[in-house]
């Protein structure tokens, strides 16, 4: 006999493949519910508790490193860390920073996928109360020898994407550095790092403070729309080519013109609030969209939500309300507002930077409210589409997987295969064909633009000496043959890069970038890196004070990326007329890189 399901229920058992959910985390949720969970309910949870949200396979093994120092004024926990750069006029002034990698996205929608990662990453420093002063990346691609391969396609189109949205925003792009590796042909890295500058008493915290309930939930920026929808959860599975084609939707676009505009109206709400003295909370729509967002905004100050999902502002009518609530349409943020000051905050907004004449429906819109009750609740239309315990949502559990008795060896990687000896050209050669598409200067305030020196400077307080310098480093052909000491010696090269130009290293941030973890091999890779940059960051007394992990990296036949921890040094200068600089890298027709960027 068969029974006719609901069309809700239906609809959960068609999607469940495309869930990166366990069956066991499936079960774990309908039971704490007491119920089956709504489609609305099931999608939040797959992007709240997926790896790219939750660090649930890893949180256990970067708790070891080491997160404090003499110069960390908020170490890893929010979307950026910051450290402590120096006194002008009176007023402390502090460095933000963020490591982010796009990898998927990267790899299936390349030019989009590296955008609007730096959009990101950008968000992160933003929303922290800091103006944006620099950009810097780091890629990882294949065999690019062939121009009609894929491989050259990805690589040529990351960087169109990178510096098509740099420009656009007005942020130069200071440092980076660039491998190629057979073994990312299927599986490009895209890792970002962004700096800003920020006066200590400004900072912004990414948490409702204790008198917030009853304020105001204010979402600000892009139209809500269907791209990103899926985008946590595309990017905690293995790519393969099913996948890689059925995900194309779940890369976000990017549209950094209105990010340029939605920077300096968030510049301008900062100063009014800071004028004023008062205290709000900010957050990047990242993974998991308007709820993940408004969840860990809420949660993480001992507060509930609820949201009416009908307010969020549509490019198109009737979106379904999973998409309103997880999709991840680029260019948005959310604030969590005192309710004396949403009139003003919206007249800023929509009003005197009209960012609804900027794109279709952008605006600033009052979408929910902070409350007393730890739930979390969405309607839609009057209905209750969710309605969770809100420590729960966000709390996704920890994994414990197993690792192989010692670090996997990758000979087939090594530089004697074939294919690497021939990358060599394209390894041993500069990058200035690459990075000449980047704008260095933008903002008049680069000392050391990317390509003069080892590490890129900044001087972004106007009227002092003092100076930010920043160097990323990290090396794919040992990665494939020793995790471990890759990982250490990228700490200690992002390091030497910066003291080479006269900089004090103040602090680090990595992106760790591996394979499937539910594989022994894998994860022990992963595990040795860990160890690694333990024992560097130790040995120098840095700490690291923000970062990002990405896993399941992996070509089709199951075969992990080379182990990658690629890692970034910030570096202080008291006094930038004493920087060591050098000499710029000259255009060179016989350098290889010039047939990818010509």
């Amino acid at each position: 006999m068969h029974t006719k399901r609901s069309p809700q229920r239906s609809r959960i058992l068609i999607e469940l493949d495309s869930l990166a959910l366990s069956a066991g985390e499936r079960q774990r949720i309908a039971q704490a519910l007491g119920r089956p969970p709504t489609p609305v309910e099931l999608y939040a949870f797959d992007a709240q508790w997926s790896e790219h949200c939750s660090y649930k396979s890893s949180r256990a093994q970067l708790r070891r490193l080491p997160t404090e120092g003499e110069r960390v004024v908020l170490g890893p926990g929010e979307d950026a860390g910051i450290l402590y750069l120096g006194e002008h006029a009176g007023e402390r002034y502090c460095v933000v920073v963020a490591h982010e990698s796009h990898n998927h996205p990267s790899q299936v929608v390349p030019f989009e996928g590296a955008a609007t990662g730096v959009g990101g990453i950008v968000r992160d420093v933003l929303c922290m109360g800091a103006r944006v002063i620099g950009l810097a990346d780091a890629l990882r691609f294949g065999d690019v020898r062939d121009p009609a391969s894929h491989q050259r396609h990805v690589a040529r189109s990351v960087v169109d994407g990178i510096s098509a949205y740099g420009n656009a925003i007005g942020v130069p792009n200071i440092a980076g550095d660039v491998s190629f590796h057979e073994g990312f042909n299927e599986n490009a890295l895209v890792n970002v790092i962004a700096l800003g500058l920020v006066k200590e008493k400004e900072i912004v915290r990414s948490f409702v403070p204790p008198n917030g309930a009853g304020w105001a939930l204010l979402l600000v920026g892009k139209a809500t729309d269907a791209s990103g929808f899926g985008g946590a959860s595309f990017s905690s599975l293995s790519l393969d080519a099913e996948n890689e084609t059925a995900n194309k939707g779940a890369v976000q676009v990017p549209d950094p013109f209105l990010k340029n505009v939605l920077m300096r109206a968030t510049y301008r709400l900062f100063d009014m609030l800071h004028a004023r003295r008062i205290t709000a909370a900010c957050k990047d729509l990242g993974a998991g969209g308007v709820m993940g967002c408004s969840a860990e905004l809420c949660a993480s100050g001992g507060f509930g939500a609820r949201i009416e999902l009908n307010l969020v502002n549509a490019a198109v009518p009737g979106l379904p309300p999973e998409v309103l609530a997880v999709g991840e349409t680029q260019e948005r943020m959310l604030f969590a507002l005192p309710p004396e000051i949403v009139e003003e905050a919206l007249r800023i907004f929509n009003e005197e930077f009209t960012l609804p004449e900027i794109a279709y429906n952008a605006r600033a819109v009052v979408v929910g409210s902070v409350t007393r009750e730890r739930r979390y609740v969405l309607t839609h239309h009057g209905d209750t589409v969710m309605d969770v315990d809100i420590e729960f949502l966000t709390k996704a559990p920890f994994v414990t997987l197993s690792a192989a008795s010692t670090s996997s060896c990758h000979p087939e990687r090594s530089r004697g295969t074939d294919a690497g000896n021939a990358l060599a050209r394209y390894n041993n050669c500069s990058r200035e064909p690459l990075y000449r598409r980047y704008d260095s200067v933008v903002r008049g305030c680069t000392v050391l633009p990317r390509g003069y020196a080892d590490a890129g400077v900044v001087a972004p307080i106007p009227g002092s000496r003092l100076g930010v310098a920043l160097a990323v480093a990290g090396d794919p052909d040992l990665g494939a043959r020793d995790p471990q000491r890759a990982a250490e010696d990228a700490v200690r090269e992002a390091v030497r890069k910066v003291l080479a130009v006269g900089a004090q290293p103040i602090g680090l941030t990595d992106c760790l970038n591996f394979g499937n973890p539910n594989k022994e091999d894998h994860y022990a890779d992963f595990i040795a890196a860990v160890d690694g940059l333990e024992r560097a960051a130790r040995s120098l007394n840095l700490p690291f004070v923000s970062g990002n992990v990405s896993l399941y990296n992996e070509d089709s036949a199951g075969n992990a990326i080379p182990a990658s921890a690629i890692v970034a040094c910030i570096g202080a200068i008291d006094d930038i007329s004493r920087i060591d600089g050098g000499r710029p890298d000259e255009p060179d027709a016989a350098n290889p890189l010039a047939e990818i960027y010509p």
